[in-house]
């Protein structure tokens, strides 16, 4: 998340200066700790909240249990990383649903901080969780809110309930609720019936904003509480605004209430001092996080995982779940024992593209891994229209050729590049790609260890080296040794495991033609389609 870019270039350089030191003087905490409360600040993160936060690492940076451990700079980093957790909410909490359907949840922020889009992406959520959502359109004040949160719940394959129009093409008179705007808390009231009759189990109600915080906003967001008594009311807060953010959530606070925050725009390029902040000062948790422009870049807060990103340590949960929740099982299976039996196709390759594409972007599940920031410059400069190239390619070949890769002569080449309109050049670097990867994958898939360009040896794979030893056997000058060993040799070759030999990933070996575990090869191509 590029939110947290600078924080987490401003941490890790601050932590830098610890390494290699077998114990830590109190100079080199007070450093560490003015360097991390720079950075905060930068980060536009409350004073308030980066004293304590501060004064809590320093306090626990000069105690025993870093004085005493093996390596100091890791347990700071880790201690850093605990109040991290501390300071984003703890523990992570979850929507709560009514007993009673429907449950009634309650959008409330201000203009621009992206409630309508929120609405939409927190249905889909929810559809894609067995519920069935209802978004209510009881914005009546931005000129065409209810057409876009129609438009919204079109695209998220959800009802919406918009009884009003609403302002149209100009902004309403201030304070004027007219019959062009409706009653918002007359149309929130009225959804709770309709959601009843027709049997839907969560209400979403999409409230008007202002460009401020004022009395007459206060006020409609009151009323419409009151009168539909919602399960939850999640507070949407820009992730972009700073220190604003703080005041803003006060204020909401005290004048409506709210039992979550959600954090929208936070992929944004701002610094995040928001996400850093709310959950501090208000007491209230943080429940979902906006991560992009789409209806799917969407998804619970965690904040041990936050902080992880934070510190640059990786989120592999939160990309092993993306991988579970677009990666069908039978199909990788499947996938697993075409690359075990030399069968994998360019038609294969172009099904495993498209599972990829429906995961979201390919540099947010990259920027999970552990020491992303590290590979800044190639994130940046991943260019992720090329799968959209790579899919015009193959799908501008016959259906044969894509079977059949060798059929690819050169005017079928030509053919191919000027009707996915690339170049030969491009098209011959897939093929040569493809060809490169199946040979990789027919290796590993029969336990072995494929020879990646650029890697040396690895350690503990024992390959030619063993077989050329059982081949020629024992080579002792004594007849009678020479034999008793060659015999030891052909009875623990008759004795050892299918798994012994290329066994590294957990296949079954030993044997020209061993069969392969179908979960392990499926789990592995779901590794290495993740990592695109």
């Amino acid at each position: 998340m590029a939110t947290f870019g600078n924080l987490t270039d401003r941490l890790s350089a601050a932590f830098k200066n610890l390494r290699g030191k077998g114990k830590l003087s109190p100079a080199d905490v007070d450093g560490t700790v003015r360097e991390i409360r720079r950075a905060l600040l930068e980060a536009d993160v409350n004073l308030e909240v980066v004293k304590e936060f501060t004064g809590r690492v320093r306090e626990r940076a000069l105690s025993d249990e870093v004085s005493k451990a093996l390596n100091p700079a890791q347990q700071v980093v880790q201690i850093v990383n605990e109040e991290l957790v501390t300071i984003l909410g703890g523990q992570q909490r979850r929507l709560e649903f009514a007993k009673t359907p429907p449950t009634i949840i309650m959008l409330a922020g201000l203009q621009g901080a992206g409630k309508t889009t929120l609405a939409g992406k927190l249905a889909k959520w929810l559809a894609a969780d067995n519920h069935t959502p209802l978004l209510v359109a009881a914005d009546l004040q931005r000129p065409n809110a209810v057409t876009q949160l129609q438009i919204v719940g079109e695209q998220a394959g959800v009802a919406v309930y918009a009884p009003e129009p609403g302002s149209v093409g100009e902004e309403p008179k201030k304070g004027i609720f007219g019959k062009s705007q409706g009653d918002p808390v007359k149309v929130a009231k009225d959804s709770i019936k309709f959601a009843r009759d027709k049997q839907y189990d969560v209400v979403i109600i999409d409230t008007a904003g202002r460009l401020g915080v004022d009395a007459e906003l206060m006020k409609q967001a009151g009323d419409i509480r009151r009168a539909v008594d919602p399960d939850e009311v999640l507070f949407v807060l820009d992730a972009m605004i700073g220190q604003d953010a703080v005041t803003t959530a006060k204020a909401f606070q005290e004048g409506v209430d709210f039992t979550g925050v959600v954090l929208s725009k936070l992929d944004g390029d701002a610094r995040g001092g928001a996400a850093l902040s709310v959950a501090s000062v208000t007491g209230r948790p943080i429940l979902f996080a906006s991560t992009g422009e789409t209806l799917d870049d969407f998804e619970p807060f965690y904040p041990d995982r936050m902080a992880s990103r934070i510190l640059d340590l990786g989120d592999i949960l939160s990309l092993i779940e993306t991988a579970q929740k677009n990666f069908d099982e039978e199909e990788a299976r499947k996938t697993a024992e075409k690359f075990a039996t030399d069968s994998f196709t360019l038609e294969d390759f172009l099904a495993q593209m498209q599972q990829l594409k429906n995961m979201g972007s390919i540099k947010n599940m990259l920027g999970m891994l552990p020491g992303a920031r590290g590979m800044k410059q190639q994130l940046e400069n991943f260019d992720e229209s090329e799968i959209g190239r790579t899919e015009a390619i193959i799908q501008s070949m016959t259906l044969k050729e894509r079977r059949m890769p060798k059929l690819l002569n050169g005017s079928r080449r030509l053919r191919i590049a000027k009707g996915s309109g690339t170049t030969v050049t491009e098209v011959n670097s897939l093929v040569n790609r493809f060809e490169q990867a199946s040979k990789m994958m027919k290796t590993v898939a029969k336990g072995g260890v494929p020879n990646v360009p650029g890697m040396g040896p690895i350690p503990g794979a024992r390959f030619g080296k063993a077989k050329a030893q059982a081949k020629k056997g024992s080579k002792s000058g004594n007849p009678a040794k020479r034999a008793a060993e060659n015999a030891a040799l052909a009875a623990g070759a008759a004795a050892r495991p299918a798994s012994a030999a290329g066994s590294g990933f957990g296949l079954g070996g030993g044997g020209n033609a061993p069969t392969p575990n179908p979960e392990d090869l499926a789990a592995m191509q779901k590794l290495l389609g993740g990592r695109g």
